[in-house]
């Protein structure tokens, strides 16, 4: 069992990383008052809402169970949440428990910020992508049409309970897109992390305990600390977005749900590699080391087939990083050294594109 906390003040939590924490004894210190909302999908529901129930039988509890999948990550999916907390009288001392993967965890703590104008929530996270990433650190949203994540709200959970042991039920393909974010932490911050990832990776994937639990946790200190110095993402937390610029543009041309959001991180952490070497950062035996690295994890290192540098340009122009009309890009000076770009030369940017689209 690890415990991380993340130091925000009067807002500040822990993370608990091991198993079994879908416990009374893990799960009722969350609560805040007696009245909880558990929020979950059609895939997770049958493995893991009843042992929530269970743990927390002490409190008045009401479930709702949404569709799974990206596509459903909208503001109409919301209506669900508030109707239950609604129709069941749930006052402002309700605790909202966010039981899933990265779209639950966003939509519920999303949901949490805007019902009665703000009420608790605890993150469940049960993907390697939501335990590593999405639930710490109070992002909160939905996607609309034009852009992803242009809905939501800062708002931090209660706690966050990252049990390992749910992730024996995650297929190979969510496995794969959760590395991407693992990755992530490597390139954008630590080298000798990257190195042991790339020396782990044969355990990560297949699921080793003390593997998973070593980069869960080291994944989740480095947001931590992060988070504590820049909890809005006026300065350093904008690091975090490696590879998000390209793949929330893939996300956007194919539609949410076609690819998983960590398989278009892989993707664009490749080329955010490539655009760092375009522009004399890194060598290309540097793109070639993020691009076996992500390809062996089971991520894309490519832009999907068709997908055109005019294609990119047009969704890159709404991504919610850009500062007054500019596009801004998280690149690498070095492995394990990230660095925001605001003044990458249209050229440079299209040759890139051009070099990576086919």
């Amino acid at each position: 069992m690890r415990r991380l906390n993340v130091e925000l003040g009067a807002r500040s939590y822990g993370i608990e990383i091991g198993s079994p924490l879908l416990t009374e004894a893990h799960l009722a210190p969350l609560i805040v008052g007696r009245q909880v909302l558990i929020v979950t999908n059609d895939t997770v529901a049958p493995l893991y809402l009843a042992d929530v129930a269970a743990a927390l039988s002490d409190f008045e509890v009401a479930t709702v169970v949404l569709p799974d999948g990206e596509a459903h990550k909208k503001l109409d999916a919301l209506d669900a949440i508030y109707a239950t907390a609604l129709e069941h009288r749930f006052s402002r001392n309700v605790t909202f428990v966010a039981l899933g993967g990265g779209v639950i965890g966003d939509m519920v703590g999303f949901a949490a910020a805007t019902y009665q104008r703000g009420v608790a929530f605890v993150q469940i996270p049960t993907t390697l992508l939501a335990q590593v990433d999405s639930s710490v650190g109070g992002k909160t949203g939905v996607n609309h049409p034009l852009g992803k994540n242009m809905i939501g709200a800062f708002h931090q959970p209660v706690g966050v309970l990252a049990d390992t042991g749910v992730l024996a039920t995650l297929p190979p393909r969510e496995m794969a897109a959760g590395m991407a974010e693992v990755i992530k932490y490597g390139l954008l911050g630590d080298v000798e992390f990257l190195a042991w990832i790339e020396q782990h990776l044969e355990q990560l994937i297949s699921k080793d305990h003390a593997a998973l639990t070593e980069a869960i946790a080291k994944s989740c200190q480095m947001k931590a600390e992060i988070v504590a110095q820049d909890e809005r993402e006026g300065g350093i937390r904008a690091l975090l977005n490696l590879g998000h610029t390209f793949g929330h543009a893939i996300e956007a041309h194919l539609g949410y749900g076609d690819w998983l959001h960590g398989e278009a991180v892989g993707a664009g952490m490749a080329m955010a590699a490539t655009l760092s070497a375009h522009i004399g950062h890194l060598s290309s035996a540097d793109v070639q080391r993020v691009r076996t690295l992500c390809a062996g994890a089971g991520l894309p290192v490519d832009p999907p087939a068709g997908m055109t540098p005019t294609d990119f340009l047009t969704h890159m122009a709404v991504d919610k990083k850009n500062v007054d009309g500019r596009m801004r890009f998280i690149l690498m000076r070095a492995l394990g050294e990230a660095y925001v770009a605001d003044s990458i030369a249209r050229d440079d940017l299209e040759a890139m594109l051009s070099q990576c689209c086919r």
